[in-house]
Parts: structure tokens; sequence; C-alpha cells
């Protein structure tokens, strides 16, 4: 699954580290999201979208199709 989690975290100026806190998930889980060899949970990846204030299909892509 494809996802722009890195750039917006970049926007931001945060860490891993931070953004991880925000969404109550190891550093490790951040990383393996964004390298794109971990997906989230749907409750996660809601997390995400309200956290950066965006629909879910605005941060991740199925790049299955």
């Amino acid at each position: 699954m494809k996802n722009r989690l890195k750039v917006l975290r970049a926007e931001r100026n945060w860490t891993q580290a931070d953004l991880a806190n925000a969404l109550g998930v190891s550093r490790q889980t951040v990383n393996a999201i964004e390298k794109g060899k971990f997906d989230p949970s749907l409750p996660l990846a809601f997390k995400c979208a309200r956290l950066f204030e965006l629909q879910i299909e605005e941060i991740f892509e199925d790049d299955s199709v």
C-alpha cells in the first residue's frame, strides 16, 4: 500500500518518533508503514486521517490495482 505519511510528517517537521507518539505506536511501526513494509490496521489508518485532518484515501492508496 502506497502512502504519503513521510511527506505529511516532513511538512510538519515531525520525526518518526513524534508521529509514533501521536498515534500511540512504535517508531518502528511508523518506519515500516512509511516504507510500505506494513499496512496499518483500519483503526490506525483512521487515527492518521484524523491527525492530519485528511480523508484516509488522501493518505493511503491501494497499489494492487
